[in-house]
């Protein structure tokens, strides 16, 4: 005895079940659903101030209605409705998702932390040289050795300013002290006729280091205001106001 098989029911199988593509679609179906009620409420309004028009109308509607509401085509039409429901969700989605798609590629990649206390003394020479040139510096360069007075980088800042750079690559427990900063105070100024004087330590700075830069006016940078410049968070040495010294900074 052969077994009726409905059709349709092993027609085109669903996809993989979408949250958000249900929610939607639900939620436009009621949207379709409220706004046909309102019309009705409105359409039903209309027929208590023109009942004349309304009987002719409904009298013409009627045998219409009849047809649609037949069980074959109101299926047929709630399909209709909510394939066109999940169609427009489906495309909305998909403009959401390729407007994501555009906005991630065109964000940039994070910048990694260069830990510069693993750096060599020349890499690390070299890395600050590359941050005055990211930032605008475009002919510094490394000049550290023998016989450089005190002078590891030297560059020309936007504005056209002399800048001079003394490179400390200490460890967390070694901190250039005051001598560090007599030995490069003594050259910066009349040796290398700096506009702007700067010591950067990996290690930090003493107390006494400190207080000599800030008669010098010498910058002193750190390795948290190091990682700040590296990282965006704050300008580069040159662009810090003067009477407005960065936290952490010894300025004049």
């Amino acid at each position: 005895m052969a077994i009726p098989v409905r059709r349709g029911s092993m027609g085109k199988r669903r996809g993989p079940f979408d949250i958000r593509r249900t929610t939607f679609g639900f939620a436009l179906v009621a949207l379709i659903l409220a706004s046909g009620g309102m019309a009705l409420r409105a359409a039903w309004q209309s027929a208590g101030r023109h009942p004349v028009v309304t009987g002719l109308v409904t009298a013409l509607l009627i045998p219409v209605a009849l047809q649609v509401l037949r069980r074959r085509r109101a299926r047929r039409i709630a399909r209709t409705v909510t394939e066109t429901a999940y169609g427009i969700v489906d495309a909305g989605i998909a403009e959401l998702d390729a407007a994501e798609a555009a906005r991630a590629q065109a964000l940039p990649e994070p910048a990694h932390p260069v830990d510069y206390a693993q750096l060599d003394p020349y890499a690390f020479e070299e890395a600050v040289a590359e941050l005055c040139r990211r930032d605008g510096c475009a002919d510094a360069e490394v000049v550290g050795g023998a016989g450089d007075l005190g002078a590891d980088v030297l560059a020309s800042t936007p504005d056209g300013r002399r800048l001079v750079v003394q490179c400390k690559r200490y460890g967390p427990g070694n901190r250039a002290g005051s001598q560090d900063l007599q030995r490069f105070g003594g050259t910066c100024y009349a040796v290398h006729e700096a506009d702007i004087a700067l010591v950067v330590s990996t290690g930090g700075f003493t107390e006494p280091a400190l207080d000599y830069a800030e008669q010098c006016a010498i910058l002193c940078y750190g390795p948290e205001e190091l990682a700040a410049w590296s990282e965006g968070g704050a300008p580069p040495p040159w662009a810090v106001p003067a009477e407005e010294p960065a936290p952490g900074l010894s300025a004049p």
